[in-house]
């Protein structure tokens, strides 16, 4: 089964491009999605996650405000959320990938925001970039309920550049040219890696485990 990781800033059009390799047949495992399951109500997180900081567990679930504070007021406590969060995640993750190399996937992305920033990329078989141009990005972004520039900024601050993170992409699919544009680069790539001559670039690093949000 081929691994693509997935990535790109805020406002790319990451969802939009993952249902497209859906369409293929792809499985595509979503970080994101993974820990907001691990929060909610009966996630496996809840209950270390309250032991290790109380007060941040609101009918039965992780309160994403309370522990943010909680974490602001410890220098210590993300290396402590992170030992709980990333190994249910990677667990998961692989339980995933498990069953789908057991029903005969050929294909699965893997789509994680932090790819580049938690060494995610070296254990992938190949790193798709999603990315537009800026002001593409940034409207779609300001047109987000509650979205300010003020905030848009503090969160590109965090990430990789863009440009940088083009530079170091196996595949680049720019959703600034628009969805039809988009659809024929999946298809285009899809063909290309499922295809018996294509050569995997090397990577030899384990992934690394995706940051708790």
């Amino acid at each position: 089964m081929i691994l693509l990781g997935l990535t790109g800033s805020i406002g790319m059009g990451k969802s939009t491009t993952t249902a497209m390799f859906a369409e293929h047949g792809a499985v595509v495992w979503n970080a994101d999605d993974a820990v907001h399951s691990l929060y909610a109500k009966g996630g496996a997180a809840v209950e270390p996650i309250g032991e290790a900081f109380p007060g941040v567990i609101v009918d039965g679930a992780v309160d994403r405000t309370r522990l943010a504070e909680a974490l602001g007021r410890d220098d210590q406590a993300f290396k402590r959320l992170e030992a709980i969060v990333h190994p249910l995640v990677a667990a998961g993750r692989a339980a995933d990938l498990e069953a789908a190399r057991a029903k005969g996937v050929r294909l699965a992305v893997l789509d994680i925001p932090l790819l580049f920033e938690t060494g995610g990329d070296k254990a992938v078989d190949a790193v798709v970039v999603v990315s537009a141009d800026p002001e593409t990005q940034r409207r779609r972004v300001l047109a987000r309920p509650g979205m300010t520039v003020e905030r848009f900024e503090a969160i590109l601050a965090r990430q990789t550049p863009d440009h940088e993170k083009r530079r170091r992409a196996d595949f680049v699919i720019d959703t600034g040219r628009g969805l039809e544009a988009a659809r024929a680069r999946v298809a285009e790539i899809v063909g290309m890696v499922l295809s018996p001559g294509w050569k995997r670039p090397v990577r030899t690093l384990s992934l690394g485990d995706e940051r708790p949000h």
